[in-house]
């Protein structure tokens, strides 16, 4: 007997150009599909065997039916009086005759669902393997071009033409981008949202997009022979990079910096100028807590009774401003630094308390100014009445980010409590 094949070439083009999926995978899909199909046609796909030559783009299909002198379930069995008809004369009953299914036994609807199902399966396929390469990469830099720009978030293609994602929120501030531009970024994570193509988020602001601009920058991290211990960052305004040399021959710092700033340069213009402070790792917290607050000098640390508490340093007034920086953020990173926060006090001179009109700690004013207010100004380095009372109105509102009209009260009521 002549055995019908089925042309899945001509049936099933979209499949021939699927690329990413290997022959056992394939092979495995399309008898799932058929033997899904027969079970809805026939009733049940037990009696039935699929045979797929993916060489030569055909399908075969099989009906076993049992010989039978009775038929009470067409589906599954056939009378010999039948068989015989058909020409078939070597069969006996309790024998099994093996039936070949073509395409238009499934009907017009029958066949529109296999294309259905079929596609179905093919884009199951082609997220799952999406999702599993970019899942093996998370935590590694990515480069593709800017396809579209929205408001909270910017569409960017790879090679293949698959969709990631740079959200607002992982951009470093003030960026922007426009169609077909080249961006870098660290892979962050990989979601697979209601069954939906796997959204990929990229990210310019995470710690280990800094860690990996260093690993392509200086060749001993990228060795093993420096280490990055610790990175900490306030996106687009600073960072500090803790980095530890296992050869005493190699100078950390002066590696990661490079020949008049060679190496570094290119990771600061990438990162939108941000400014790097690269400095030696140590174990021990004092000394780390000096050298992160460099060029600050300080005067004394007080590491408090347990690791709840804040930090404090004490410096000379003029070596405040430095401690701190812009903003604060110098102190707020060489908190991020040691993993606890830390407050800047500013010394106060022996010659000045005894002076007969000795200074006051802004807690004192704790029922007169709000203790919010108070804590502004003591993250600038003002503990005390005096030390407020020493700058301008217009110095204390722009650093401690208050209104001119909070600073004028609070200044009035420092005053007040020299006043006789």
């Amino acid at each position: 007997m002549a055995e019908e094949k089925i042309d899945l070439r001509t049936a099933f083009a979209l499949f021939k150009d699927e690329k990413h999926i290997d022959r056992p995978v394939m092979m495995g899909v399309l008898k799932d599909v058929f033997m899904t199909q027969l079970a809805k046609t026939y009733g049940s796909a037990d009696n039935f065997d699929v045979i797929i030559n993916v060489d030569k783009g055909d399908c075969e299909i099989w009906q076993n039916l049992d010989v039978v002198e009775t038929v009470e379930n067409p589906a599954t069995e056939i009378s010999l009086e039948e068989l015989e008809a058909m020409g078939e004369t070597d069969y006996e009953v309790g024998e099994t005759y093996a039936k070949a299914i073509s395409m238009k036994d499934f009907g017009r609807r029958g066949i529109l669902n296999i294309r259905q199902n079929l596609q179905g399966r093919i884009m199951d396929i082609e997220k799952a393997n999406l999702y599993n390469t970019y899942t093996e990469k998370v935590g590694e830099l990515f480069t593709g071009e800017v396809y579209q720009t929205w408001a909270k978030e910017v569409l960017i293609l790879d090679e293949e033409g698959n969709e990631l994602r740079l959200p607002k929120q992982e951009q470093i501030p003030g960026e922007h981008f426009k169609k077909n531009d080249t961006v870098r970024a660290i892979i962050k994570s990989v979601e697979m949202k209601n069954n939906t193509t796997p959204y990929i988020v990229l990210s310019r602001t995470s710690d280990e997009f800094l860690v990996k601009l260093f690993e392509q920058e200086v060749p001993e991290i990228y060795d093993g022979l420096i280490t990055i211990k610790k990175v900490v960052r306030i996106p687009g305004e600073r960072a500090k990079v803790a980095v530890e040399s296992y050869d005493d021959r190699i100078d950390p710092i002066g590696a990661c910096i490079g020949v008049k700033g060679s190496r570094i340069i290119g990771i600061v213009r990438e990162l939108r100028n941000e400014n790097i402070d690269v400095i030696q790792w140590t174990a021990n917290t004092q000394l780390l807590i000096q050298r992160a607050l460099s060029p600050a000098k300080i005067s004394s640390i007080d590491m408090g009774a347990s690791e709840d508490e804040k930090i404090k340093v004490f410096m000379q007034p003029e070596e405040v401003k430095k401690g701190i920086g812009r903003g604060g953020c110098n102190i707020k990173l060489a908190g991020m630094l040691v993993g606890r926060e830390i407050e800047v006090w500013r010394e106060v001179d022996a010659n000045e308390s005894d002076s007969g009109e000795e200074d006051v700690l802004l807690s004192e004013f704790s029922n007169e100014i709000e203790p919010w207010i108070i804590e502004k100004l003591q993250s600038i380095g003002c503990d005390t009445a005096k030390s407020v009372l020493a700058l301008s109105p217009a110095d204390v509102a722009k650093r401690a980010d208050l209104e001119d009209e909070t600073v004028a009260e609070v200044m009035d009521i420092l005053r007040a409590e020299f006043e006789d």
